[in-house]
């Protein structure tokens, strides 16, 4: 596939991209989908525990509100964990079709209850059962076992599903945004906001 450059050019940075980095995200996010992308809303979450011990596991992303990126977890899973004590994350995006990627660092909180609500209710009845069954992250001794509170909790909820207390959202308020276009003989266009002071910075960053 040929990708198209023209995003960015060999120019000042002032006034081409704009001063804030969503419309470029915007942008490349629907070209994604519009181009037959694998998976397109998939991203890397990375979270820290308490020890400094990286981990990285791939989610979807189901939202944006006001500016904030928005995924669905249970609370107690490893990376609820992480996020409980850490609140710091990145999430990176790839489009190997498109030869880019979009790494975004920032802060992440709990939504709204009512917004969790309301995307629970949303999801395939197995989902929501699911939700219920696994205890994520912990130890599984036999498979068994999930399956068998996968029946005990369908007959418990046989027409109402309801949230579980330990699933909901998360939001990343994004601080540092960066766009990776590939180019020819690994000479790369790396094009970086940074927010300071409430206002974004721009900048060009060697490949």
């Amino acid at each position: 596939m040929q990708n198209d450059h023209r995003d960015f050019d060999h120019g000042k940075l002032d006034g081409i991209y704009g001063e804030k980095p969503f419309d470029l995200f915007h942008k490349w996010y629907r070209e994604a989908f519009e181009t037959g992308q694998m998976e397109p809303n998939a991203f890397v979450l990375s979270t820290v525990d308490e020890c400094n011990r990286p981990s990285s596991r791939i989610l979807y992303l189901k939202a944006m509100a006001d500016d904030n990126y928005v995924f669905f977890t249970n609370y107690n899973s490893h990376k609820g964990t992480d996020l409980a004590q850490n609140p710091n994350a990145s999430m990176l995006f790839f489009w190997p079709g498109k030869e880019r990627q979009i790494r975004i660092e920032g802060a992440v909180e709990k939504i709204d209850d009512a917004e969790s609500d309301a995307y629970f209710e949303s999801r395939p009845r197995g989902s929501q059962i699911g939700a219920w069954a696994s205890n994520q992250s912990d130890i599984l001794i036999e498979r068994d076992d999930l399956e068998n509170r996968v029946i005990e909790f369908a007959d418990k909820f046989k027409e109402h599903v309801p949230r579980p207390p330990h699933w909901g959202g998360y939001m990343l308020k994004p601080r540092l945004i960066e766009f990776w276009q590939g180019r020819p003989s690994r000479l790369h266009d790396r094009i970086v906001y940074e927010l300071e002071n409430d206002s974004w910075k721009i900048f060009r960053k060697n490949p």
